[in-house]
């Protein structure tokens, strides 16, 4: 399982409307379908097989001689829409081959469905770490996510957009 790395040492605190959004241990997926009314649409920039770094391998738990180690993953990156033109979330996927074992073998084969729909099919929760930060293109978090065994790591930056749309409510 992924070490606990909460980031307390950020000197700004995200917005409170977008707490509820970065700290649920449920579905994301299914929270931005109900905030937008209607299913959510995945476009990927970028899916297929990636060598993973030293700060992605310790996100995920690796420790000792396994970072020195080239390690590779299925890594999907994608924008995440709601009911608006600009995207709400851009999110990055990280399967490390290790844990693409038995059923975990469909998660290569997502295309546009959400992961939300794989990740939660059977619990409303998993086991997880996470960590939540600033970045230069909204607020992100982190989530190192334990499925069945299998250790996956979930990032998803709230953008702008999302934001405006949270705080006219």
């Amino acid at each position: 399982m992924c070490p606990n790395r909460f980031n307390t040492s950020a000197k700004v605190s995200p917005p409170p409307a977008l707490l509820p959004w970065l700290d649920t241990n449920g579905s994301l997926t299914a929270m931005l379908e109900a905030k937008s009314g209607q299913p959510l649409r995945v476009v990927r920039s970028f899916e297929g097989y990636r060598l993973l770094s030293i700060a992605q391998k310790r996100q995920l738990g690796l420790q000792g001689a396994t970072l020195n180690r080239p390690q590779l993953a299925w890594v999907r990156e994608a924008q995440l829409y709601g009911n608006d033109e600009l995207p709400w979330v851009t999110a990055q996927s990280i399967f490390p081959l290790t844990s693409l074992q038995g059923q975990a073998r469909r998660l290569q084969q997502l295309k546009g469905t959400p992961i939300g729909y794989v990740l939660f099919k059977r619990c409303r929760t998993l086991p997880n770490q996470r960590s939540i930060y600033p970045t230069d293109e909204g607020w992100c978090r982190q989530t190192c996510y334990d499925w069945y065994g299998r250790t996956l790591l979930i990032s998803e930056t709230f953008l702008p957009q999302f934001c405006q749309q949270i705080l006219k409510n």
